[in-house]
């Protein structure tokens, strides 16, 4: 696997020199500052991909082209946007861009409810709390008949966490929720996220699986005809928030997704920590069915703390499972003869990473944590398996 990191463009705190030191050969980017919608231009991935060659790295994936919401919610009727996301696709292959991840979730992209939850150890991790998560779709976002759209005593419970929350808390959980997305996208304000709401109201999970495979439909050719493979990323986390419907959160839904256009181009990218969020995702199993169309891995892990929580864990946590998915990985390396770009996905907040700013998971010790970590366990399997 080529060793990649996640850089947020010229604005990230953490340079390219920085993250040249961690080993990784590769860099994961996009045009963060472009609107979603807007087709990129030749020139702003040239000079984008200068200053990563101009570090001895490479643009190995690009992370994402934003798919905006009027894709996922309109379909066919969004044709500007889809042409412009086309155009863009078509550029990044002209210079040279392999990968490409995108996501299809509406309105949020990945969710938590903590963004400092402490460890045992004094560091920091992401966490989602499924309880606070409803008490702000029921009780401080009010969106209109949010309670249908979960268990009765989630809202229960959800209604007592609220009425203990005071006003600034109430305001810190909103800002987890919806106050940005990673990579510079503004952030959402409650009305805003209420009328984006809306406009999805009466989409179904096969409406929006519509509107997703037209769109496969349209980009494909374009990522055959540039020598670009596709990476769709999972929900985050693989559950339904403000009654939207999510269509890549399980086994069933990534073979679907695959089997609709069974071409090497439409692929996954395998993010363990995301579908690891999901109860009833056997991580081991999917890998083992799906390795074979994985085009990008993000590898870190979760713990799960029951009622849909968890916290972002040690990159090696559940290490039985973790070890399973490399193996499946390395072994459809070996055996199609492609390589799969992975990066350490979020990493803890540990030590001189909380005196500079970093988008939430995203801190250079963590990372340089993580990737270390999964590094050794591919020396360790590779070394292992070629003595068999």
């Amino acid at each position: 696997m080529q060793e990649t990191w996640r850089w947020f463009g010229p604005q990230d705190n953490i340079s390219l020199q920085e993250i040249r030191q961690t080993g990784a050969t590769g860099i994961v980017t996009a045009l963060h500052d472009e609107a979603p919608g807007i087709a990129w231009t030749q020139a702003a991935i040239a000079e984008r991909q200068g200053m990563i060659q101009s570090a001895d790295m490479e643009w190995s994936v690009c992370e994402s082209i934003p798919v905006p919401d009027s894709i996922k919610r309109d379909g066919a009727t969004a044709v500007a946007e889809i042409e412009a996301w086309k155009m863009s696709l078509a550029r990044l292959g002209r210079s040279g861009v392999r990968t490409v991840c995108y996501n299809f979730m509406p309105v949020v992209d990945w969710t938590r409810t903590d963004l400092m939850f402490k460890l045992p150890s004094g560091g920091f991790a992401l966490w989602y709390d499924h309880i606070d998560f409803v008490a702000y779709d029921v009780f401080i976002l009010a969106r209109k008949s949010a309670c249908d759209d979960y268990a009765a005593s989630d809202v229960a419970a959800a209604q007592v966490r609220f009425e203990n929350l005071n006003e600034a808390a109430q305001l810190a959980l909103e800002d987890n929720i919806i106050a940005g997305l990673p990579g510079g996208a503004d952030g959402l304000s409650r009305p805003t996220i209420s009328n984006l709401i809306a406009s999805f109201n009466g989409m179904t999970k096969n409406d929006m699986r519509s509107n997703l495979l037209h769109f496969l439909s349209e980009v494909i050719p374009v990522a055959q005809e540039f020598g670009v493979k596709l990476a769709i990323h999972p929900d985050d986390p693989p559950l339904a928030l403000f009654g939207l419907p999510r269509i890549v959160s399980s086994a069933a839904d990534a073979r679907f997704i695959l089997r609709s256009y069974d071409v090497p181009e439409n692929g996954l990218a395998f993010c363990t920590g995301s579908y690891g969020a999901r109860q009833g995702n056997d991580l081991t199993a999917m890998a083992q069915e799906f390795a074979h169309r994985v085009n990008f891995a993000h590898l870190r892990m979760v713990n799960l703390e029951g009622n849909n929580c968890f916290h972002e864990a040690e990159h090696l946590h559940r290490l039985d499972e973790m070890v399973a998915v490399v193996r499946a990985l390395r072994n459809a390396e070996r055996q199609t003869g492609v390589t799969i770009p992975m990066r350490p996905d979020h990493g803890h907040l540990l030590a001189t990473d909380a005196t500079r700013a970093s988008n939430p998971g995203y801190s250079y010790i963590g990372r340089l944590k993580g990737l270390a970590e999964i590094r050794g366990l591919i020396a360790g399997l590779d070394t292992t398996e070629d003595e068999v």
